[in-house]
């Protein structure tokens, strides 16, 4: 059946998300000091280095500190309406303890947002990306120490004053509620996690949450038209089968994730955590002022999409899926990328809903998108290109449920898709795990010459751009 022709709104900001520490490099220019990425070369998945190593892929990403302008344009020929990058913190403050910024750092986000600008492409700025600088993580054991919270403060602070009249979108956490699966890359926790208690995780939760509502406080001082959102992970849970007892482990897991963007978006913890918590024997110390600071909420709700999973109260079938970053049990009704993700464009559609009909707040794609091994081909007349009709089925499907869940009554601002451009995995640090409309000519064994290629994926998506979403009903 072809499915119904939907308008997307006039404002709606059609772009692609990165981090800084998978496309920058130049991980030491211009007084950059270390981030916990540069001591991890392998991924989530590996304990971290004692310093940077040469295999280490994010130690020069794919040079887009040197390179940002072509990069931008070749967006901008996209049509791109909104670009979501991140502030590296240890560009700002190398340490991330120090009194006094790090010009160089606040200079070069200052030349990308003005790139950004003439284009007329909207920054949507993520504050802190899985990238807190390595000395707040050995020196103070990261989001556990609560000192944690003036140091971001500080950062904050000084980005916000530095760019208030530059971008107006920001997110405080990336994917926040990954902290519990991964504390060192959310929470920059050095602890080992097996050494972890319940009672230290939790309560660097509540730092981070601290934090969060403290920049939003700060931000709507500063710049009343600063739009401020959280990130969160959001994978929808279902039930491996009508067992009420399958039905009821589904919901206390899928508290574990609704929890993050509740307190984000009500300003309190709700009942279902102070029970886990007490029967966890788990007390969070709130500082004097905290309660207070919390009810400053969010004004949008931002997240990832790249999968669903199923919970199960049988022991025997609680097998974890591969590549999911927050547990769950695979579906036994869906098809795998190349690294285990599961596919279910309909389960964006779901969550969706989900998270409008609990919050009644707008809502932003910030990632979406498919890692996939790309082949760069020559064409007779030498063009270079990637025929990669994969990634194209992959993008428009799941922007076909996006549809469908506007017209079921959804809020939302915009749709970024991750990594627009090829850049190095946050999961495996691979680069040959690539989800971009443009091909970087990187390889993980080092080799290869940087040169930008497009894909025929971006001539579908500048095509999708600028019909805005009428083509994916033709």
């Amino acid at each position: 059946m072809k499915q119904a022709a939907f308008t997307f709104p006039a404002d709606f900001l059609w772009g692609g998300s990165v981090s800084a520490n998978q496309l920058e490099g130049a991980y030491l220019e211009d007084g950059k000091g270390l981030s916990i990425q540069d001591v991890m070369p392998n991924g989530i998945m590996t304990p971290p280095t004692a310093e940077p190593t040469d295999d280490n892929m994010k130690l020069i990403g794919i040079d887009f500190y040197h390179r940002y302008k072509d990069d931008i344009k070749l967006l901008a020929e996209m049509g791109f309406k909104v670009f979501r990058t991140s502030i590296a913190w240890s560009r700002i403050f190398p340490k991330g303890d120090e009194l006094e910024p790090n010009e160089k750092g606040l200079q070069f986000y200052d030349d990308l947002f003005d790139e950004c600008r003439k284009y007329d492409i909207e920054p949507l700025v993520t504050i802190s990306h899985y990238e807190t600088p390595l000395h707040l993580s050995r020196e103070y054991d990261g989001w556990i120490n609560r000192k944690m919270v003036g140091f971001y403060e500080r950062y904050v602070r000084t980005i916000f004053a530095r760019y208030k009249d530059k971008v107006k979108y920001w997110l405080t956490f990336n994917e926040i509620n990954s902290i519990l699966e991964h504390p060192f890359i959310s929470g920059g926790i050095s602890t080992p996690k097996e050494q972890l208690t319940k009672q230290e995780l939790y309560q660097a939760v509540h730092h981070e949450f601290v934090a969060s509502a403290l920049a939003v406080k700060i931000g709507h001082e500063m710049n009343p038209n600063f739009k401020i959102g959280c990130m969160v992970i959001a994978m929808p849970i279902y039930p491996l089968t009508p067992d009420p007892d399958d039905v009821i482990r589904m919901m206390e897991a899928d508290h574990q994730n609704t929890f993050f963007a509740d307190v984000h978006v009500r300003g309190h913890y709700p009942g279902y955590m102070k029970r886990y918590l007490k029967e966890s024997g788990i007390t969070i110390h709130f500082e004097p002022g905290d309660e207070e600071i919390l009810t400053h909420t969010v004004d949008f709700i931002s997240f990832s999409y790249y999968q669903s999973s199923c919970e199960t109260a049988d022991p025997a079938k609680q097998i974890k899926g591969e590549g999911n970053l927050i547990g769950g049990v695979p579906n036994p009704y869906l098809k795998a990328s190349d690294w285990g993700w599961q596919i279910d464009p309909q389960g964006l559609r779901y969550i969706m809903n989900a998270f409008y009909d609990r919050y009644q707040k707008p809502l932003f794609i910030v990632e979406n998108g498919l890692g996939a091994l790309d082949d760069l081909i020559t064409y007779a007349n030498g063009e270079k290109t990637v025929e990669d009709d994969y990634r194209i089925d992959y993008l428009k499907q799941h922007l076909i449920q996006v549809a469908e869940a506007m017209q079921d009554g959804v809020e939302l601002m915009g749709y970024a898709t991750w990594g627009c451009i090829d850049l190095v995995s946050a999961t495996t640090a691979q680069l040959k795990k690539r989800y971009g409309f443009i091909y970087v000519d990187r390889h993980d064994d080092g080799s290869g010459t940087l040169e930008r290629y497009r894909k025929k994926s971006f001539y579908w998506y500048k095509d999708v751009i600028q019909s805005n979403g009428g083509s994916l009903f033709e």
